[in-house]
């Protein structure tokens, strides 16, 4: 704690046992609601996956009746307020609007996560406590969490077989290539060629490195907008399958940009031919990145994505030399 500065949050250090039993409950309530919110995400996408969380839902909620059977044993019914928001230093989730809406893996790692910081709060909540009975419960509570790992494997074996796990590997692979990747490589690629005639223009005709970065950066921006909006007003996703259209919008937008940017940036020196050729080489990076993202993303044979791309940018930029040096 900074000196002078007052806070809210407690140290765990100084909770009590009927606290640290009562944190303990609020936990498994907010993890076993997270798990089934993960459930309700999945499962029009990815059922099987919706029944493995259902499953680590239903295992929270028996943590939960054992912790409380526990403190009413010792404690009496009243449950102090606690909630991991309440004490200084304490691992905090994710919002569960963020998680949500990511892919089915960072979904999954987010439940290992989860059980990795449950089994570290019981093992040093079995350290702060004396009573027997107590310790003995939150140890068997640490060494069920880090046997989670197990319980999942169980529940995938149940719930998500060899096929029914690699569909839905295949159905999230698809729908990030839709959502992010797709509409990505459409802007970088916008990005990347349509400016070449603009910035090499400029370029080859005034030989003015401020005037060909003021070029590039309006070019640059001015198609990142209009690709996104574009791209966003397009298709909304619903029958197309292609997500979010504000994603899909983000995406493109963003790309546009950056590839432009790539090639415009090196305008910032003032040396004209040093500029040109660090430009030049930024282009020719940027033109094999986007080969390589259409034959590992979109399954383009090499050969033909290198012939469409680069013969593309090296007609753009050509036009773009000669129109400015004519």
């Amino acid at each position: 704690m900074i000196p002078g500065v007052v806070t809210s949050r407690r140290r765990f250090a100084d909770l009590s046992e009927q606290e640290i039993l009562a944190l303990a409950i609020s936990n498994e309530e907010d993890d076993a609601r997270i798990y089934r919110q993960y459930a309700e995400r999945l499962r029009e996408e990815y059922p099987a996956s919706a029944k493995i969380f259902d499953g680590m839902a239903e295992e929270e909620d028996g943590h939960r009746r054992m912790l409380i059977d526990a403190h009413k044993a010792r404690f009496g019914d009243m449950i102090p307020l606690i909630r991991r928001e309440h004490v200084s230093g304490y691992y905090a989730r994710r919002p569960i609007w963020l998680v949500e809406n990511l892919g089915l893996e960072t979904i999954r790692g987010e439940a290992r996560e989860m059980e990795r910081q449950a089994e570290q709060f019981y093992r040093k909540a079995a350290d702060r406590t004396s009573n027997a009975d107590m310790r003995k419960l939150l140890g068997d509570l640490a060494a069920a969490e880090a046997g989670h790992g197990d319980v999942a494997g169980r529940l995938e074996e149940e719930h998500l077989g060899g096929d029914a796990r690699s569909e839905e590997d295949r159905d999230a692979h698809r729908q990030f290539v839709l959502t992010w990747v797709q509409p990505g490589l459409a802007g970088l690629m916008d990005g990347s060629v349509s400016t070449l005639a603009p910035i090499f223009a400029t370029a080859f005709a005034t030989q003015d490195t401020h005037t060909t970065f003021l070029v590039g950066l309006a070019a640059s921006v001015g198609a990142g907008i209009s690709m996104g909006f574009t791209e966003a007003a397009s298709d909304d996703g619903e029958l197309s399958g292609r997500g979010s259209p504000v994603k899909r919008g983000f995406a493109s937008g963003i790309m546009t940009t950056l590839g432009g940017l790539g090639h415009a940036l090196p305008y910032l020196i003032t040396d004209f031919w040093t500029a040109t050729t660090i430009a030049l080489i930024v282009v020719f990076v940027e033109l094999w990145a986007i080969v390589w993202i259409q034959n590992r993303f979109m399954q383009t044979p090499f050969l033909r994505a290198t012939f469409q791309v680069v013969l593309g940018g090296a007609l753009v930029f050509a036009a773009g030399a000669l129109i400015g040096g004519g």
